[in-house]
């Protein structure tokens, strides 16, 4: 394998597994602590505030205007939508509930991929993203130690947008991911991200309890893994992973977030190890695979020319 796709697989399994501790943590900080526009909003403010700063000391990019579109498109696409609705549907269904519909992510970019970028859903992309979520299905149906939410139906229906609109981002932001550099695009996403936002979501950064005074030390360490590594980290590793891989390899890796929430609630008590969890990682692992393995649309025109 390519040292350049080595670095973009090492970058979105970093990122997925951010994103898997991700969960059980903003269920934390939302019980009690903060609301989901006043959590969705803060990331952005803070994304935005982080990545601009970095660009002071980065190289200089110049944007074209018509990239600014797609990278403002990308900003609601991949960052509004899907933090709001992942912090709104955990209010109504559990984590694993939610994961559940997360490890459905990769067919939606399948057929996304193959709708507008005219992708091949050859028998061996479809093989790899069954056996990912079958990984993932294993490990959801062998633990239901969160339980079950207060509205199942309608933080499933969040889950299905969230999913949706992830899979657009991956999608329209691949060729602008290879065109610029990671804080480049990052640091425009977030300041669309926040002009679209802060209508809607100021009123709520002053309501916050996070912001009050009796706050638990977890719950600000909480805080600053979902604002460090979950938005500015786990959000700086995808445009780099999308420069060398495709966007249905990327949405593989989503099949990994229920497997590291389940590896988390095993570690604090809340769950036991049993045989479905290294079954479940072998699946993942067998999926991406296969999926790597498979030819893009590229591959399949050279051959076709040859």
């Amino acid at each position: 394998m390519e040292k350049a796709k080595v670095k973009g697989h090492l970058a979105v399994l970093f990122a997925n597994v951010i994103f898997g501790l991700n969960v059980p943590i903003t269920k934390s900080l939302l019980t009690g602590w903060m609301t989901p526009m006043g959590y969705t909003t803060t990331r952005m403010l803070f994304g935005a505030f982080i990545f601009w700063l970095i660009g002071l000391f980065a190289p200089k990019e110049k944007v074209e205007v018509k990239d600014l579109l797609i990278i403002a498109a990308g900003g609601l696409f991949g960052l509004i939508v899907p933090q709001y609705t992942f912090a709104l549907g955990l209010q109504y269904t559990s984590p694993v509930n939610f994961s559940l519909i997360v490890a459905l992510g990769p067919i939606a970019v399948m057929l996304l991929a193959a709708l507008f970028l005219k992708e091949p859903i050859t028998m061996k992309k479809a093989l790899g993203v069954l056996l990912g979520i079958s990984g993932a299905l294993v490990i959801v149906f062998q633990n239901r130690s969160f339980g079950s939410g207060p509205n199942d139906m309608l933080g499933i229906l969040l889950a299905l947008v969230n999913i949706t609109n992830y899979g657009i981002y991956l999608i329209i932001i691949r060729k602008i991911s290879s065109k610029y550099s990671p804080v480049t695009l990052m640091k425009w996403m977030f300041f669309f991200t926040v002009v679209f936002i802060l209508p809607f979501g100021y009123a709520d950064l002053f309501t916050q309890q996070i912001y009050a005074s009796g706050v638990p030390w977890t719950a600000y360490l909480q805080f600053a893994f979902i604002l460090i590594f979950s938005t500015a980290v786990a959000y700086f590793l995808i445009p780099v992973s999308l420069k060398t891989l495709r966007p249905t390899t990327v949405s593989v890796y989503m099949n990994l977030q229920p497997i590291i929430a389940s590896t988390v609630a095993i570690l604090v008590g809340q769950d036991v190890f049993s045989w479905d969890k290294p079954l479940a990682v072998a699946l993942v692992i067998a999926g991406v695979i296969v999926v790597t393995q498979s030819k893009s649309r590229e591959d399949v025109e050279k051959e076709g020319a040859a």
